[in-house]
């Protein structure tokens, strides 16, 4: 394995694809790489040449989790989930670039079974162990995304700028299909650089997880209220973040037989995000 420096935006973008990997934090890529779950002849170090800090409603993809939750400037949504998504130690290197672009944590996916994220047939988890699995998007993979602060970027309605173009933070996720098991819309090698997150007037994120620090969420509730008008958008209930429509949306939910108290817990979250906005 190689490890490249580059020194400007350029050097970095042409280093980048042909199965080199970005490396910033290093908190989500390292384990994945140690564990085999991703192959890469060439590790680009791009901390040199992304963005750093909290400009007005500009932050830098290369800014920390820990520099987001005790920056006054950022939206009490995003600095609660900041806060609350990991231990002390991974928040003060893992950056919010990268927490966008964390892999599930399903175990059949980690353990390399041949599941559908995987190019199989099948989803694991649906007919085996599945407690903390998906209640919505769960028909082909019932894995659950991890990241607090990508739920809270999609209630703030965030904006997402790459080395090639911007679009809304909701854009950077799909649904995996039959044609395409990714569940993020990066084209290869683009790497993400800014997020603009507008202030809301008030916003709040809500999380249960297994302890009571340093999990990943069972459930994660983030909600932003602008001008009257009030985003809900869920962590941990389905394989991307999920943006609900309405509180009545959790009557749609589709849960598996041991993840049905997910959609109890996601209506007292949004009950009292709600009442907190």
């Amino acid at each position: 394995m190689r490890l490249v420096q580059p020194e400007s935006l350029e050097a970095a973008a042409a280093a980048l694809g042909n199965g080199s990997r970005a490396l910033a934090g290093g908190t989500e890529l390292v384990p994945l790489l140690r564990s085999r779950l991703v192959d890469a002849e060439t590790l680009v170090d791009v901390r040199a040449v992304v963005p750093r800090g909290v400009h007005g409603t500009t932050i830098g993809a290369g800014t920390t989790l820990a520099e987001l939750e005790t920056d006054p400037e950022i939206p009490a949504a995003l600095r609660e989930a900041c806060a609350l998504a990991a231990s002390p130690q991974l928040r003060s290197m893992g950056t919010i670039g990268g927490n966008l672009l964390q892999a599930t944590r399903c175990w059949y996916w980690r353990l390399r079974y041949p599941c559908f994220l995987h190019g199989g047939s099948v989803c694991h988890a649906r007919e085996g162990a599945h407690r903390e699995h998906a209640i919505f998007g769960n028909e082909r993979c019932a894995s659950a995304h991890p990241s607090d602060p990508a739920a809270a970027l999609l209630a703030l309605g965030a904006t997402l700028r790459t080395d090639r173009r911007s679009f809304p933070v909701a854009d950077l996720y799909r649904l995996p299909t039959e044609d395409d098991r990714d569940v993020t819309t990066l084209e290869p090698g683009e790497l993400i650089l800014e997020l603009d997150v507008p202030a809301p007037d008030s916003s709040v994120y809500l999380k249960a997880m297994e302890r009571q620090r340093y999990a990943f969420p069972l459930v994660g509730v983030a909600a932003a209220r602008t001008a009257g008008t009030t985003r809900i958008a869920l962590a941990g209930v389905a394989p991307v973040p999920w943006l609900l429509a309405s509180p009545e949306a959790l009557d749609e939910a589709t849960p598996l037989p041991r993840t049905a108290y997910k959609v109890d817990i996601a209506r007292a979250l949004v009950r009292r995000a709600l009442e907190a906005l």
